[in-house]
């Protein structure tokens, strides 16, 4: 059902889109940055933003919107002028054609990603659609339903905070027309294509992106995974509220509430260290947690894409499933990788020594697709972080005994 929200709902919205992302999808900062700035006046023509189901996104087309980059690079803007631009420039393309744009969706979950989406829409009269392309934050394009569902991905834009603008143009080749491979180097070039774009120093590590334009027909096709905003919503409402004293308390509400599996990777201990190195628009890194003799180890890029025990011999999670952060105490019990580690590779003061636990969050089916695109572009992009077997679901690793055989590790 569609609902009107205000800047005071989107304060939660950031929290409940972070923790959702595992550990990636912006910073809080970066999207409490950007939401300070919402008040009706000379930038936003409204403080309301209107947020519809895909069913009643009936009123004309929509399109993917989102910022692209380092996490760190966009945590000092103050309004989406990329995004604003880009779409800008979706809207006069159909406008050509006699089309109409009415809908922004969101890329993925994250608090940069519902943000963005939420505030774009509020700047151009626009509606966002309660959903997303994965229910998590992801580093790639292909990862994206968008892309495993085949849209066109033409014309897709991108513009840096200062307003320099790239179109890509990546045509069918003869003879290849709509088949599935076809579609899915499409994806891939469209990847590679705009990463050393946003890498270049004109567009200073970030950028805008707006593609995937959606018929309604195709909107439905495209968009499995829905109610995803509004589960965030309704996350960090819980949040503010004060509703999370434990970890047992989170993992009780998600599968409660919003039936998500969720459970403890890793028994509660404190940030130990971290290193971070940004290149070509991604933060590449990782975060040790310490617990008594042992030790866990995230490895991310921007997301959390897989994390390491000492005392185990296979992993204890890995993408897609999430790798979420609950931290107990004092201050925000969310946090994006990019909230915990600052830029010169230390931990943030204001995470270390609290209560921190390493949360497995069970993948929405559909990413989980034995050799689809999405599962598939997960599984690479783990590979190149040192784990070389197959994927396997987080709930059949928590059940593997201690010091497991590599034998033991077996497809889901």
């Amino acid at each position: 059902m569609a609902m009107t929200l205000r800047r005071v709902d989107l304060e939660p919205l950031l929290l409940g889109g972070c923790f959702f992302g595992s550990g990636g999808g912006g910073t809080i900062e970066s999207a409490q940055g950007l939401v300070a700035h919402f008040e009706k006046g000379s930038y936003y023509p409204s403080d309301e933003v209107r947020v519809v189901t895909v069913d009643e996104a009936t009123e004309g087309e929509s399109v993917m919107v989102a910022y692209m980059g380092s996490p760190e690079a966009i945590d000092g803007a103050a309004y989406p002028v990329g995004p604003v631009l880009a779409v800008e420039q979706i809207q006069a393309h159909l406008k050509s054609q006699g089309r109409k744009l009415g809908y922004v969706v969101p890329p993925e979950s994250g608090a940069l990603g519902f943000s963005v989406a939420c505030l774009v829409a509020a700047k151009l009269g626009l509606a966002v659609v309660d959903g997303d392309g994965a229910g998590r934050a992801v580093p790639s394009l292909p990862m994206l339903t968008f892309a495993a569902r085949h849209v066109d991905p033409r014309p897709a834009i991108l513009v840096s905070q200062d307003g320099l603008a790239v179109e890509l143009d990546v045509t069918p080749a003869k003879g290849t027309g709509g088949d599935r491979q076809h579609q899915q180097d499409v994806s891939a070039i469209v990847e590679q294509m705009m990463r050393p774009i946003v890498a270049a120093p004109e567009f200073k590590q970030f950028g805008g992106l707006a593609m995937w334009v959606m018929t309604p027909a195709k909107l439905r096709e495209a968009l499995p995974i829905t109610g995803t905003l509004t589960r965030a919503l309704e996350f960090g409402r819980s949040v503010r509220a004060g509703a999370f004293k434990s970890v047992d308390e989170v993992i009780k509400q998600l599968h409660d509430r919003w039936g998500v599996k969720a459970l403890a990777l890793f028994p509660t201990g404190e940030l130990w260290e971290a290193a971070v190195d940004t290149t070509g628009g991604f933060d590449l890194g990782t975060v040790t947690v310490k617990a008594g003799a042992h030790t866990a180890e995230v490895l991310y890029q921007n997301e959390s894409l897989l994390a390491w025990a000492s005392d185990r011999a296979q992993p204890l999670c890995m993408a897609p499933d999430s790798i979420c952060w609950f931290f107990e105490g004092d201050g925000e019990v969310v946090a994006s990788n990019g909230d915990i580690v600052q830029p010169d590779g230390s931990l943030n003061p204001a995470y270390r020594g609290r209560p921190a636990t390493l949360l497995g969050l069970s993948a929405n089916p559909l990413l989980r697709v034995p050799n689809g695109l999405i599962l598939d572009s997960f599984m690479q992009q783990v590979n190149t972080l040192g784990y070389r077997g197959p994927y396997v679901p987080v709930e059949k690793l928590a059940a593997m005994p201690v010091h497991a055989s590599h034998q033991e590790v077996q497809h889901g």
